[in-house]
């Protein structure tokens, strides 16, 4: 139970390194001891309504509330290797008057798993307003690139032309699923209540005898005082189940920004060089070579998506493995998984919304890529005109392939595409579409469907979707 505040030994990059120090208070040591006391007192004063406790009592609690005192907590568990049990009698030290009231009727997990509910609602409306950030830039990107060309690409390979903004809003419209997901998990948020030893507040039956309470009603008020929602029914803990949903969601959110990362490492690369996450004027790229701006902050996020990713599979086999009415070997891997799983959605987000922001766009880039490939795509509608007009499909399917194959290799050499040029001069192609409306029915630019109404229109609903969230 050593404590080594310095870097001398080992701290876990989430002590300092990823995440907001916002976050890190939620899930912090002195924070959670602070909500257990939370909720000693609000079972105090429901037992005071049944003559169980003094007035008085309720008060001196209350007056120590505050007084976390890790040092004293940390000696004691020393001693009696159980950390709740250490803080009830680090509490009760500090309360002449109370102390010997702390606790009274409950099991541990009435403390933990309601004070691990209520963090994991604190935790929740973080991440909620850091994907609500990310959503507003998201939609700002594909409302103001709704209508700007770019070389789209299926298998890594060329294919029909796109918009930059069509493109974003296939993230956008994954993080608004996000959303709702995210949205999902919190309202079904419960605690444990206040149950008892297995769940059957048997203990509170036999405390509350003779008084005008009943455990239901001494639930009620505990959980109206912390403003939770207890499960219906639980074992000794909540229902583990709750924490597979919650982080599914977090997992669903690691998803989308693995995804948005991702396309941008590839678009960052010289050879597209369409988008780039912002870079400082002083940023290192590399120890080793000064030109390198390699894009360290989509790295970030696909390295720590990635055990984000494994983390709902470890509260499944929590859920799956709490045997009977409880088993503790969930209880380690909670301590880490759960802040860990948070922390990471935190630094994720925040990152993620930073790169959006700051996107670099090069429509030259995108410009010079159409140039390139963008013909070959353009095929399609020269084809299709011709055939309406007579030709024979498979005929100009052949004519248009010999020429295709020519201008790769011609791209190979390093030369210009010369497929517009030669498509033009064959008059098995200009017999059916004169050379000018061929040329015109080659520019890719113009075979771009409705992706840019689409991406502007899904821009406008998930900005609408957000005012209630601005205005909150």
């Amino acid at each position: 139970m050593s404590s080594d505040s310095s870097h001398e030994a080992y701290q876990s990059p989430f002590s300092w390194r990823y995440g907001t120090a916002e976050m890190r208070g939620v899930w912090g040591e002195a924070r959670k001891r602070r909500i257990w006391r939370r909720i000693w007192i609000a079972l105090a004063e429901a037992q005071q309504g049944a003559g169980l406790v003094s007035a008085e009592q309720v008060a001196d609690l209350e007056a120590h509330a505050e007084e976390v005192d890790l040092e004293r907590a940390r000696e004691i568990e020393a001693e009696i290797h159980h950390d709740l049990m250490s803080e009830v009698r680090t509490f009760a030290e500090q309360c002449p008057v109370g102390g010997g009231i702390i606790h009274l009727g409950a099991t541990s997990m009435d403390v933990v798993d309601n004070a691990d509910a209520l963090r994991l609602r604190e935790a929740l409306e973080l991440v909620a307003a850091r994907l609500d950030a990310l959503l507003a830039v998201v939609a700002d990107q594909v409302a103001a690139l709704a209508d700007v060309p770019t070389l789209g690409f299926t298998h890594l390979q060329p294919a029909e032309p796109t918009t930059m903004g069509y493109r974003m809003a296939q993230v956008l419209q994954d993080l608004r699923w996000d959303r709702e997901q995210l949205a999902h998990a919190r309202a079904g948020l419960v605690g444990k209540g206040i149950k008892g030893a297995v769940g059957t507040s048997a203990s509170y039956g036999l405390l509350l005898e003779g008084t005008d309470l009943t455990p239901a009603e001494l639930e009620r008020a505990v959980m109206d005082s912390l403003q939770l929602r207890p499960a219906e029914v639980a074992t000794q803990t909540y229902p583990r189940k709750q924490d597979y949903f919650v982080l599914s969601a977090l997992a669903g959110i690691g998803q989308s920004c693995y995804k948005l990362a991702f396309d941008l490492r590839l678009l960052q690369s010289p050879p597209f060089g369409e988008w780039g996450e912002p870079f400082g004027a002083r940023q290192v790229g590399s120890s080793a070579m000064p030109f390198k701006r390699n894009p360290i902050g989509a790295e970030n996020i696909c390295s720590l998506a990635r055990i984000l990713a494994g983390m709902p599979r470890v509260m499944w086999d929590n859920a799956a493995h709490n045997l009977l009415e409880r088993t503790l070997d969930d209880s380690g891997n909670r301590r880490s998984v759960l802040p860990e799983a948070f922390l990471i959605t935190d630094e994720i987000l925040t990152r993620a919304t930073g790169i959006v922001a700051g996107l670099r766009v090069d429509r030259g880039a995108a410009e010079r890529v159409l140039a390139t490939f963008g013909t070959f795509a353009a095929t399609e509608p020269l084809m299709l005109t011709a055939a309406r007009r007579g030709g024979d499909r498979q005929e100009l399917h052949e004519v248009i392939r010999e020429h295709a194959m020519a201008a790769w290799d011609a791209i190979r050499e390093g030369k210009d595409n010369p497929l517009g040029d030669t498509l033009c001069g064959d008059p098995r192609i200009t017999r059916w579409v004169p050379e000018q409306e061929a040329r015109g029915l080659l520019d890719p630019s113009g075979h771009l469907g409705d992706a840019a109404q689409r991406a502007a229109a899904l821009a406008a609903a998930v900005r609408q979707e957000l005012q209630p969230s601005k205005g909150a």
